[in-house]
């Protein structure tokens, strides 16, 4: 039975080698159960998930509350495009202006999708409302980012892999130093025709690189005091992946919009995805206030399958369980243990060179060059132990569990983690 089993996985593998791009590459793992912060493949052996999709699945695998409202609203509206009114959307919106204190939501699918609307949105406002002459806005980024993989996102990216020889790159975008808000300040007093600055709180996909803990605070000052929007990409980094709701609003400790939210970091276009959905449907959505949401106007923006009602139903359901189950404090409190747990291996390894991240979004760095397959080995014997996490950036392991995690659970993954990582010790 176990090598039958055993070559149905490698069917399964070898079907998808067969018949699908090769755009990614997996780890040897078939997956078919999940449940809270387990996963199963087809052999029946069970895993602890330490990456979450990254970080859409924050409130665990098949959470039930989400499934249900999922499965109740699947079997009475599926779709209506937005040809017509549908009775969840406008109770989907006013619920996440309500718990993030925008004015406005544009719904979309994807976090690329949400990204490409936070663009247009800030050069519409750039052409409409400051003033920037036609096709001359520009919007500053960082280096190192991913907001995703379209045409116009990867024109600003400097990771080859992302980009090559998928030109011609779209213009009207500026890089600078991640962390380096005198860079931002410099580059917006110099050029009129700034119109926004986007930003990841934290970089997750170069490595869960976090930044200065006033770094968000500066930013947004920079961008208030030049008319230019701050827009932030927490589609990896928020709903409580960083222990609190927002990563922008960095150590604050409050779990929803608060007077404080609103004054401390307080992007003018928030872009959101990934925890949004639960995990359990695409579901992503732009937030700003009515100042810059009004530009956009019928027929110059949308999406068939935008603001559907499993969307809306989905996503009021993921959100109300971020409060309800408290994961911004598990998420924090939890973070902390990890750290602390790892440091304290850390100071005595020689595989490992240091940890650095912030609520339940960690990486560690392999003492390797991006170029060796040590982490890529790593997380094959992580997997063999019972653990699944994934490199990133050939040197760098990313951990990301989901939220729901108890600290027992997590105790018990520093031991897989520790026991896996002294095996590759000199």
């Amino acid at each position: 039975m176990i090598a039958t089993n055993q070559q149905l996985s490698q069917e399964f593998i070898d079907l998808e080698h067969q018949h699908g791009a090769h755009n990614y590459h997996p780890l040897p793992v078939v997956l078919s159960k999940g449940k809270g912060v387990y996963v199963w493949d087809v052999e029946g052996k069970k895993y602890y998930d330490f990456l979450s999709a990254y970080s859409a699945v924050n409130q665990g695998h098949c959470h039930p509350k989400i499934i249900d409202a999922m499965t109740e609203q699947a079997q009475n509206l599926t779709l209506t495009s937005r040809a017509f009114f549908n009775d969840i959307l406008g109770k989907y919106e006013a619920f996440t202006t309500q718990f993030f204190g925008f004015d406005k939501l544009l719904p979309m699918n994807t976090g690329a999708e949400a990204v490409e609307t936070a663009i247009k949105l800030a050069r519409k406002w750039g052409y409409e409302k400051k003033g920037i002459a036609q096709n001359d806005a520009k919007i500053v980024v960082c280096e190192n980012n991913f907001h995703g993989r379209t045409t116009t996102i990867v024109s600003f990216s400097n990771d080859p892999v992302a980009s090559k020889n998928f030109g011609p790159y779209t213009p009207g975008f500026v890089k600078i130093p991640y962390n380096d808000p005198e860079a931002l300040e410099v580059q917006i007093k110099s050029d009129p025709n700034i119109v926004g600055f986007l930003v990841e709180p934290i970089q997750g996909e170069a490595g869960v690189y976090t930044p200065s803990d006033d770094y968000m605070a500066k930013v947004q000052h920079i961008c208030n005091q030049n008319n230019v929007l701050f827009i932030a990409d927490e589609i990896q980094t928020g709903i409580a992946r960083t222990g609190s709701l927002l990563a922008v609003c960095g150590n604050c400790t409050c779990e929803a919009h608060c007077e404080r939210q609103s004054t401390y970091s307080r992007p003018d276009i928030l872009i959101l995805g990934k925890a949004l959905s639960g995990g359990a449907y695409p579901v992503s959505a732009v937030l700003a206030d009515d100042a810059v949401m009004e530009v956009i106007g019928p027929g110059q923006h949308g999406s068939t399958f935008g603001g559907n009602p499993i969307a809306g139903a989905v996503a009021i359901a993921a959100l109300e369980v971020v409060n309800e189950e408290y994961l911004s404090q598990n998420a924090r409190a939890l973070g902390d243990l990890f750290r602390s747990e790892m440091n304290n291996y850390i100071k005595n390894s020689n595989i490992v060179s240091s940890i650095r991240g912030k609520g339940l979004l960690n990486a560690i760095l392999i003492n390797d060059t991006e170029e060796s397959s040590t982490a890529w080995d790593i997380c094959v014997a992580l997997k063999n132990n019972g653990l699944l996490a994934k490199p990133t950036h050939g040197n760098i392991i990313r951990f990301a569990p989901p939220l729901v995690m108890t600290q027992e659970q997590l105790l018990e993954c520093v031991t897989i983690i520790i026991t896996t990582l002294k095996q590759f010790e000199s």
